[in-house]
């Protein structure tokens, strides 16, 4: 008797997850997500533009490449640090229209700039710093979008698709941008990418439907204690806080090294510019891999053991990068390590993505995304510049063994038991 139920529970949860998994998620997340689809294909069209521009046009050298990126990155930063709180209690989708169309002007100011002959490093400088911080702005204005026009349940499918749309990106804009840039010169991937930001504008505002304005239930001005809001409940949930700890300080060493895989294999190994792109554009079909099994997955182990299985696994690849050596086995050991990194990425962050905004009181989403992407982007420059200056010192290899070492150990910062998910409320305290 008691196989007879178990066996119809089991049929009864699989013939509900085909439910769910064939329901639609609705007009307004269509149009989202091809107004992301869109702005992430731009952005890779032009990836890496700015430090080609300034090595071609201006003649910059490796210290004025670096001082772009990271500057970029933690100016943007900073810049969009009270910029979190002040969307929380705004209507999400006009302030996501506004930095996209903020995005699209400042760098059609490049092209444009180019054309008279009036473009010059400070003008870069200042609209990789804009474009970050409206960057951050808009990822924490998404979240509380999406968290709207989803059902609770369809939030892992909503964000496996974004994922999705992330590694094609990857895999297919950069040769494009690449050819783009050999046929029409070095500033057209950005034109283009400004393009997308329009076109993504577009995208949003044709969700349509009404959306309510968040309400204060106590001040209505911007209080110092509302910067740090997202920090403090990031800090301060068991459920988060070891997922953000974790994330940033994984995310950050894997790119601190990007730029030290690049010295290594385009000098010391002496490979190809196409051959260092052929070795990290084929792997990311790994990325499409992990976002489509991470469903499945889920609905097979759960969430939790997913979650930990693949965050493990991600931290486990990048020491292989150690051992690159010259030639086609060089190659293909850069593929192959790359190719599990980004499976593994694939399934982890849809899984952590789903879980952040689950665990996250919706009054509370753009402050703590915000806090999140703020915090990644400062960890990301800091790591990038203390591995520089490391590889200077011990070498570039050394560098990047110690990365893949440290690597190893985050795992113990992951989450070790499920958290017992309560519906999340508003919170109220404004």
């Amino acid at each position: 008797m008691s196989g007879v139920t178990e066996s119809g529970a089991v049929e009864s949860d699989v013939v509900r997850d085909r439910s769910v998994r064939g329901r639609s998620l609705g007009r307004g997340f269509a149009w989202l997500w091809a107004a992301y689809a869109v702005s992430t294909f731009g952005t890779r069209l032009a990836f890496d533009a700015f430090p080609l521009i300034a090595v071609v046009v201006l003649d910059a050298g490796p210290a004025r490449v670096a001082a772009l990126a990271a500057a970029g990155l933690a100016v943007g930063a900073v810049v969009a640090v009270p910029l979190g709180p002040w969307v929380e209690f705004r209507r999400k989708r006009p302030v996501m229209i506004a930095t996209d169309l903020v995005r699209c002007a400042v760098l059609l100011s490049v092209p444009l700039a180019y054309a008279l002959g009036r473009l010059g490093f400070a003008q870069l400088l200042v609209v990789s710093v804009v474009v970050a911080a409206a960057d951050i702005t808009f990822r924490a204005a998404a979240g509380s979008c999406l968290k709207a026009l989803v059902r609770p349940s369809d939030l892992l499918r909503a964000n496996g698709r974004f994922e999705s749309t992330t590694w094609t990106a990857a895999m297919l804009g950069p040769p494009v941008g690449g050819a783009a840039i050999g046929l029409f010169g070095p500033v057209v991937t950005v034109a283009a990418d400004a393009v997308s930001y329009l076109l993504s504008a577009l995208g949003i505002r044709a969700i349509g439907g009404g959306e309510p304005r968040p309400r204060r239930t106590q001040v209505s001005r911007l209080r110092t204690g509302d910067l740090l809001e997202g920090w403090r409940y990031l800090l301060a949930s068991p459920v988060l806080r070891p997922l953000f700890l974790n994330t940033v300080l994984v995310n950050g060493l894997i790119m601190a090294t990007a730029p030290l895989l690049a010295v290594l294999m385009l000098g010391d190994l002496g490979f190809a510019p196409w051959q260092y792109s052929l070795a990290f554009a084929v792997p990311c079909v790994g990325g499409l891999v992990g976002a489509r099994l991470a469903g499945p997955l889920v609905a097979r182990f759960g969430e939790h053991r997913v979650l930990v299985v693949s965050g493990v696994l991600r931290a486990c690849w990048p020491v292989g990068l150690v051992f690159v050596g010259p030639g086609t086995g060089g190659l293909v050991l850069v593929m192959a390590v790359e190719f599990g990194l980004i499976t593994s990425v694939g399934v982890y962050n849809p899984v952590y993505a789903t879980r952040r905004l689950e665990s996250t009181p919706p009054d509370r989403v753009a402050r703590t995304l915000s806090a999140w992407t703020v915090s990644g982007k400062l960890t990301t420059a800091a790591l990038t510049a203390v591995w520089g200056l490391l590889a200077g010192l011990a070498g570039t290899r050394t560098a990047v063994a110690l990365a893949g070492v440290l690597l190893l150990a985050t795992p113990l910062l992951l989450p070790r038991r499920a958290p017992a998910l309560a519906p999340v409320k508003p919170t109220g305290d404004g």
